[in-house]
C-alpha cells in the first residue's frame, strides 16, 4: 500500500510509509488547534486524526463565547490511504506551509458552524518530552508531541452568531502528535483488567516576549509519571522565526510543580499556580485565574457518541449545541475541559489555557472515588 510520501526519503521502518511501526490498534496521527481572545470573548478548538489500523480518519471543530452555547461540528470516516488528504466531509485542514502556516475550512454542514481560519506559528516547533504510561506490562500511550504557538486570522459562523478573528487579538497553540494512545472501541476479550485512573494537566502560556509551557501526568497518590516544564523566544512575526523547524533556543526546566484550587464538589479548576524550577534552582510561580471554559467532549473527548477513533460509517457528520455551564461537571464525558486563562508571575502578565482531566481516586485533591468532587 504506497502513498505519495513514499516518493520522499523518509521511511523509518523497511515498509511503505502507511504500515505503522505498531500492530497496536490504538495507533493513531493527530493535528489539533486552539483559539482564544486576549479577552477571553470566545474560544475554539479544532481536532482531526487517523487510526491506521482502526481504518478511521475523523476530525471536530468547536466554538463557545462567554454565557452563551457551546456548538460543536463532527465528521467520521473511513480512512484514505494518502495521509495528505486531511478531510472529513466539509471539514479539512491544509497545511499551507509546514511548522509555520496552515489553514482550518468548515463549510456548510447541518450544525450550522462554518469557519475559514489561517494559522500563523510565532514560535519555532517545541517537542515536549516522550510520553509513556503503563497498565500493567502494557503501554497504554506511547506517543511524541510538539507544539508551537501563533496567532489566527479568519472567521467562524455559528448558530448565536458571528465571529470575526482578528490576528492583533486571537492566540492559540497547535499540537501535533502520534503514537498510540487509547481511542475508539476498548479492547474485547481476555481477563477483566482493574479499572485506572488519570491525572493530567497542560499549560501553554503566552507573555509578551516569550512562551512558557508546562505539562504533568501523576498517578493517583500524586507522584510524577510525566513532568515537564519549559520556555521558549515568542517571535514578532512568522516570518522572524529562524530558518528550520527548531530554534534551539528553548530552555528546559530542571523540574516544574503544580497546585490546583477546586471549585466544590467538582473536579474543575478554580485556579492553579505553576512552578517553574530552571536548572540553577530558580522558581518561577505563574498563577492562573480560569476566564472561559471549554468542553474538550466538543473535540471528541470522552464523547459517548462522537469519541475518537469510534467506526461511524463510511462518512457521517454530527453536531450539537449545549450550555457549558449546565453540564454536570462529575459526569465522565464532563471531565475533561480546557480553560482560557490570565497568567500572572508577579511582574508580568499573559494569556493561555489550562486543560485538565481527572478521572479516579487523586490523593493531593482529596479524591477517592472515580467520578467524586472537591470537599472544599
Amino acid at each position: 500500500m504506497l502513498n505519495k510520501f513514499d516518493d520522499y526519503p523518509i521511511h523509518q521502518t523497511a515498509e511503505p510509509l502507511a504500515y505503522p511501526a505498531t500492530s497496536d490498534r490504538n495507533v493513531y496521527d493527530r493535528t489539533w488547534f486552539n483559539g482564544y481572545a486576549k479577552d477571553g470573548s470566545y474560544y475554539f478548538g479544532v481536532g482531526m486524526a487517523i487510526y491506521p489500523h482502526r481504518g478511521i480518519l475523523d476530525g471536530a471543530f468547536s466554538v463557545v463565547e462567554p454565557g452563551g452555547r457551546q456548538h460543536c461540528f463532527y465528521g467520521s470516516r473511513r480512512a484514505p490511504s494518502e495521509r495528505s488528504d486531511m478531510k472529513v466531509g466539509p471539514f479539512r485542514i491544509e497545511v499551507l506551509t509546514p511548522m509555520r502556516r496552515a489553514r482550518v475550512v468548515l463549510e456548510d454542514n447541518p450544525s450550522g458552524i462554518t469557519c475559514d481560519l489561517t494559522f500563523s506559528a510565532r514560535t519555532a516547533a517545541i517537542q515536549e518530552k516522550h510520553q509513556t504510561l503503563w497498565n500493567g506490562a502494557r503501554r497504554v500511550m506511547d506517543a511524541t508531541r510538539f507544539d508551537q504557538f501563533g496567532r489566527w486570522t479568519g472567521w467562524i459562523r455559528h448558530p448565536d452568531g458571528d465571529i470575526q478573528v482578528d490576528e492583533t487579538v486571537c492566540l492559540g497553540t497547535k499540537d501535533r502528535s502520534w503514537g498510540v494512545r487509547g481511542v475508539g472501541e476498548p479492547d474485547a476479550g481476555g481477563a477483566p483488567t482493574r479499572p485506572h485512573g488519570i491525572f493530567f494537566l497542560w499549560a501553554p502560556l503566552i507573555w509578551e516576549n516569550h512562551v512558557s509551557h508546562a505539562i504533568f501526568f501523576d498517578g493517583p497518590h500524586g507522584e510524577a509519571l510525566v513532568r515537564e516544564g519549559l520556555e521558549a523566544p515568542l517571535y514578532p512575526s512568522e516570518s522572524a522565526i529562524p530558518p528550520g523547524t527548531e530554534d534551539g533556543l528553548c530552555a528546559r526546566m530542571a523540574d516544574a510543580r503544580h497546585r490546583v484550587e477546586y471549585h466544590p464538589g467538582t473536579r474543575l479548576a478554580k485556579a492553579a499556580q505553576i512552578d517553574l524550577v530552571d536548572i540553577h534552582g530558580k522558581v518561577r510561580t505563574i498563577e492562573l485565574e480560569p476566564i472561559l471554559k471549554f468542553q474538550m467532549k466538543g473535540l471528541g473527548y470522552l464523547h459517548p457518541e462522537w469519541g475518537q477513533g469510534m467506526w461511524k460509517g463510511e462518512l457521517e457528520l454530527g453536531g450539537e449545541s449545549f450550555d457549558p455551564r449546565q453540564v454536570d461537571n462529575l459526569a465522565r464525558e464532563n471531565l475533561h475541559v480546557q480553560q482560557v486563562v490570565r497568567a500572572r508571575d508577579g511582574s508580568s502578565e499573559g494569556m493561555g489555557v489550562l486543560e485538565q482531566i481527572c478521572i479516579g481516586p487523586y490523593a493531593p485533591a482529596g479524591f477517592t472515588d472515580f467520578f467524586d468532587g472537591a470537599k472544599h
